[in-house]
């Protein structure tokens, strides 16, 4: 079995990330169980203070590769999987975790082509007893981010992840980005205003605009709550939406030996790992994970105990 592994080192990581971001990633991935998560096989540190992370393995890569190297996709194929990926939002919420860090690069393709969610760094749990729980952290990247959070003002976080929804769903059918974070003011200026550029070489259904539309809604009061998404009209078709998923599987598979797990942190986070603290992710063939890291770690510190991180690569 393949699996991707998470490395953190504990000795290059900031305080904040180590004290509050990574203790919540590690005791959220291990109660996930859900099909359209990516599982949690295994958490465990060395003596060197590295924690690594045994995930299930992304075999497909990410949907923001997938995207680019295909292009938009068909409604019915973009309705399959957005399903999965609403559905997995719904579960976390359900638990009353929020991600909020939802983007392309966080969603991992099976080798089925089903949605894995993936990356809990941001995420944490809210005990709202039925009110509204605010978060004060900037979390996530611009691009997906809700005005109420680049204004720098208390978001409620569950509110937050719809709106990145939103943004994904976009991506998926439109193939582009809804807004231009080059100028973040700008962009700022166009989201209150809920101006939405649907390419005009692509037609779309009015159902679909409409979830885009109700998902980017700058009104937190009005946005469309993760319920409402698996019960809109655009969701429904689901049974048509199996039949002509089969199209992926048409195209050419990547071998699962030949696939790298790569997590990348956002530099312009602090409050995240720094990328050379959280840099060596790699596919595993090996039938005991933990006794081959372990060994790979206590053998490069014999070599050279001042050697920096690099990947690992093993085969088996």
């Amino acid at each position: 079995m393949f699996v991707a592994v998470k490395v953190i080192d504990r000795n290059k990581a900031p305080p904040d990330f180590l004290q509050k971001f990574l203790p919540r990633e590690m005791e959220i991935v291990t109660v996930m169980n859900h099909h359209s998560i990516v599982k949690t096989y295994e958490i465990f540190e060395t003596s060197a203070g590295k924690v690594y992370i045994v995930m299930e393995l992304g075999a497909q890569g990410d949907l923001l590769e997938f995207i680019k190297n295909r292009g938009p996709m068909p409604e019915d194929v973009a309705r399959k999987l957005f399903h999965q990926l609403a559905s997995a939002v719904k579960y976390c919420h359900d638990l009353d975790i929020v991600h909020r860090d939802l983007k392309c690069e966080n969603i991992l393709l099976d080798k089925e082509f089903n949605i894995k969610l993936s990356d809990f760094g941001f995420a944490r749990r809210i005990d709202d007893n039925h009110k509204p729980v605010l978060s004060k952290t900037f979390c996530g990247s611009a691009a997906y981010a809700a005005p109420e959070v680049l204004q720098g003002i208390p978001y409620e976080p569950k509110v937050y992840d719809i709106w990145s929804l939103g943004v994904i769903l976009f991506i998926m059918v439109a193939g582009s980005m809804p807004y231009d974070d080059s100028n973040i003011k700008k962009m700022l200026r166009v989201q209150k205003e809920q101006h939405i550029n649907f390419p005009s070489s692509k037609h779309f259904s009015s159902e679909c605009k409409d979830i885009i539309y109700r998902m980017l809604q700058p009104n937190v009061r009005q946005r469309i709550t993760v319920d409402e998404i698996l019960n809109h009209k655009w969701l429904q078709p689901i049974a048509k939406a199996k039949e002509s998923g089969n199209t992926l599987l048409n195209k050419k598979v990547v071998k699962p030996a030949d696939q790298t797990a790569v997590f990348k942190q956002d530099s312009k986070n602090p409050d995240k790992a720094s990328d050379d603290s959280l840099t060596i992710t790699t596919v595993y063939g090996v039938a005991n994970v933990q006794e081959s890291l372990v060994q790979e770690d206590k053998d490069r510190m014999s070599s050279d105990t001042s050697t920096s991180d690099e990947s690992i690569n093993t085969s088996a």
